[in-house]
């Protein structure tokens, strides 16, 4: 969307002094907490929007749309959007832009607003058709926590196209011996191709951030593997020790699983070790995925025999 494409309110989404105006004129603020900050750069909109290659009618959540810029694109593009939005104040904005007849986005699209904090809401949300998609300018402080809430909670959409802070984005598409991989790194690419988008300054937002964004986009992997239930708590207990060996980290991670107390969670350690042929000696961020998944379901195995 370019300067030239207004939403019903006529809101230039490009120009911080315009939305400076519009924000002063109905008594709305900024608020830190939330993360707010509007991306202002219209190439970089369109490139996130095109990045999500939506058909008309395609179902898109929408995390934190703020005033709309990026809501406007999707339905103009025929897409069904439920937007999650925390700022009361911004979504009785949200509404008197997208609900009225008068918004010109009815053929071929919906507009639905769930209020409130999306890490209670999106349970709650339904979704219709086989397919889902998301995108979001997440804020900073929750982008990582939610991402990692969809996935253990078996949210899974058909691509994700994201803004993050840029070593959030560093870290979900990170690979095993870097410095950025991380338990985020495995957690994303269980379940997502992760592919980098666009650096974007932060003069690109308003207000502008103290760091440098990054788009992301997660499209569904079509061969996922089978994980096991132990899987993402085993991940993130062997990078809570990241500089020990995993040896070391098994040991504490099985025996807080065992249920018989007769035998050790060193002993547990071992015998995965064995069965698994993987060298106890390694550290967890020299690890693939199939070889985290091949502990988990051994010491699964295992323990179902003790």
């Amino acid at each position: 969307m370019g300067a030239e494409t207004a939403s019903p309110l006529s809101i230039n989404y490009d120009s911080p002094r315009e939305l400076r105006a519009f924000l002063d004129e109905r008594g709305l603020g900024m608020r830190k907490k939330y993360g707010q900050n509007f991306l202002i750069n219209p190439s970089a909109r369109a490139k996130l929007l095109a990045a999500l290659e939506l058909k008309k009618g395609a179902e898109v959540w929408e995390i934190g749309p703020g005033l709309g810029a990026m809501t406007c694109g999707l339905l103009e593009s025929g897409a069904n959007v439920t937007a999650f939005e925390i700022d009361p104040a911004f979504s009785r904005t949200l509404k008197e832009i997208f609900t009225t007849p008068e918004t010109g986005f009815r053929s071929g699209s919906s507009f639905r607003l769930i209020e409130g904090d999306v890490l209670k809401t999106w349970p709650l949300a339904t979704a219709g058709g086989s397919e889902l998609f998301l995108l979001g300018n997440l804020p900073y402080n929750i982008a990582a926590t939610l991402l990692a809430d969809f996935i253990e909670k078996g949210r899974f959409f058909t691509r994700m196209v994201v803004t993050v802070q840029r070593e959030v984005a560093l870290r979900m598409a990170a690979k095993p011996g870097t410095a950025d991989y991380s338990s985020f790194s495995i957690l994303c690419s269980s379940v997502y191709k992760v592919k980098p988008l666009q650096l974007i300054k932060s003069s690109s937002f308003y207000p502008p951030p103290r760091v440098d964004s990054q788009g992301v986009r997660l499209d569904l992997l079509d061969n996922r593997i089978a994980l096991s239930e132990l899987f993402y708590p085993l991940v993130r207990s062997l990078f809570s020790g990241r500089r020990k060996t995993i040896r070391n980290t098994l040991s504490s991670f099985a025996a807080s699983v065992i249920i018989k107390k007769e035998v050790s969670g060193k002993e547990l350690a071992e015998e995965v070790f064995k069965a698994s042929g993987i060298n106890g000696e390694r550290r967890p961020e020299t690890l693939e995925i199939d070889e985290f998944n091949a502990i988990a379901k051994k010491l699964e195995e295992i323990l179902l025999n003790v």
